[in-house]
């Protein structure tokens, strides 16, 4: 299969698909759609997260949609709200032909409205599990007409703790008229017995592991202490053409203490953590999408079903105890085909967690390499200067130019004038101190450190006994 045009879709379908750009297939819409779209049967998709994974089971869901019956005929259970709006959006916009439309369903917003949408006759659903419970309970979602449940990310819903919230749900669905359609990036035990327990001879399809990452993915790995990692990731930054990404952290601590360090170096940044309410995470990513913001520090368990289109970067200050996770991180980044970052700092005592990594991604990681201050400083320039040619209004800036600047620039040329101007802007820049190799960094023995670090981002030493 080398395009959709080979399915032999319906008209509305095959429309909705061609506006929106779809030309060639991924691996897992290649392999899974011909037998999605074939005979009734249950099924398993293994894919990372990004692959185009509601595109595989959106359209076949989409052809058994009946849009005269005003009944719900498919049900799709994500583990947040932010991708249960994301993919309720995504079939909306194929459906849209069909008179198909998707009707979230997620904690944290009015009842009404939602059971309103219910009411309406909504022939897919999209939600998460304790809100479709509630409504389950509430007898306002009715699952008799069930044709279709799917699983998205059922992996990251089972390690949220949903593993019973799933099992209720699908109790409730007609199992005897009904299918299932599991997808998820890996295949954990809690995964695996859920499927043994609920799905009937599924037919299967794996992403080979060296194809769950983006072959568009760079990864690469720096060897620092942990009370140089905030200035590591400064320099990443500084050095990147653009950077736009996240930085993954083991704890809810160590995420407000980076977010606040790279606050105070003067980085448009904040944090997603589980004690954030919906409405402050609700603004937060607001503001990441609309790129006020070009970096979120972030754990685990607060990125689950994050979806953004563009990240050119994803870092892990650390790498995370289990590979699995790791594939989930970096595969935010480089979607759609687009290149992307995923880097890693390694403190020299986890060194061993590299070929770790390599072995199970079935790719080589290099080590990275800082330009030097020089090299930045010329990048930082070239970045102003681009600025400046756009500032075409200059004259309201010109209007406070008195008499004074006139006597404080007369015997200065041009030149001069500028290079003032720049080392006011990024001082930083062009101090006199040498920037400090990488190799030195890794090194030296790692530092003992309480978790709060001063305002240049360094951690203090603990006092001897």
């Amino acid at each position: 299969m080398k395009s959709f045009d080979e399915l032999k879709l319906s008209a509305p379908l095959a429309k909705a698909i061609a506006e929106l750009g779809y030309t060639a297939p991924t691996d897992i819409q290649r392999q899974a759609l011909p037998i999605l779209l074939g005979a009734p049967t249950d099924f398993i998709g293994q894919a990372a997260t990004g692959t185009g994974k509601t595109a595989a089971f959106g359209v076949p869901l989409l052809e058994l949609v009946d849009p005269s019956k005003k009944v719900v005929q498919g049900l799709i259970l994500c583990p947040t709200r932010e991708l249960a709006v994301q993919v309720s959006g995504q079939i909306s916009l194929f459906g849209k032909h069909k008179g198909v439309k998707a009707v979230p369903i997620y904690g944290g917003a009015s009842y009404a409205a939602q059971i309103d949408g219910l009411k309406h006759g909504a022939a897919i659903v999209v939600g998460t599990p304790g809100r479709l419970i509630d409504l389950i309970d509430r007898g306002a979602l009715k699952l008799a007409a069930v044709k279709t449940v799917v699983l998205d990310e059922a992996d990251e819903m089972i390690s949220m703790g949903f593993k019973e919230e799933l099992e209720k749900i699908l109790s409730a669905t007609p199992r005897d008229t009904s299918h299932i359609w599991l997808f998820s990036a890996t295949m954990s035990p809690g995964v695996r017995r859920v499927a043994d327990a609920y799905l009937r001879k599924p037919k299967q399809v794996q992403i080979n592991r060296g194809e769950l990452l983006s072959s568009t993915v760079e990864q690469s790995y720096f060897l620092a202490r942990e009370s140089d990692k905030v200035a590591l990731i400064t320099s990443i930054v500084e050095s990147a053409d653009e950077f736009y990404g996240l930085v993954f952290c083991q704890t809810k601590a160590l995420v407000m203490d980076v977010t606040q360090a790279m606050i105070e170096r003067g980085y448009k940044v904040d944090s997603l953590h589980g004690d954030k309410s919906q409405q402050d995470r609700d603004r937060t990513m607001k503001a990441f999408r609309e790129k006020k913001l070009t970096m979120l520090v972030c754990t685990d368990v607060a990125s689950r079903g994050l979806d953004v289109k563009e990240l050119t970067h994803v870092i892990n200050f650390s790498i995370p105890r289990e590979m699995d996770v790791y594939v989930h991180r970096i595969g935010r980044t480089a979607r759609s085909g687009k290149s992307g970052q995923a880097i890693s700092l390694v403190s020299p005592a986890n060194r061993h967690m590299i070929s770790r990594i390599e072995h199970m991604t079935k790719s080589r990681m290099k080590e990275g390499k800082l330009p030097t201050r020089q090299e930045l400083g010329a990048r930082k320039v070239a970045k102003i200067l681009a600025e400046f040619q756009k500032k075409e209004k200059y004259f309201r800036a010109a209007e406070f130019l008195g008499p004074d600047w006139e006597v404080a620039t007369d015997e200065m040329d041009l030149k001069e004038i500028i290079a003032r101007f720049l080392c006011l802007l990024t001082p930083e820049t062009f101090e006199d101190a040498k920037p400090v190799a990488l190799a030195s960094i890794a090194a030296k023995p790692p530092m003992p450190y309480h978790r709060k670090p001063d305002h240049k981002g360094h951690y203090k030493k603990r006092p001897h006994a």
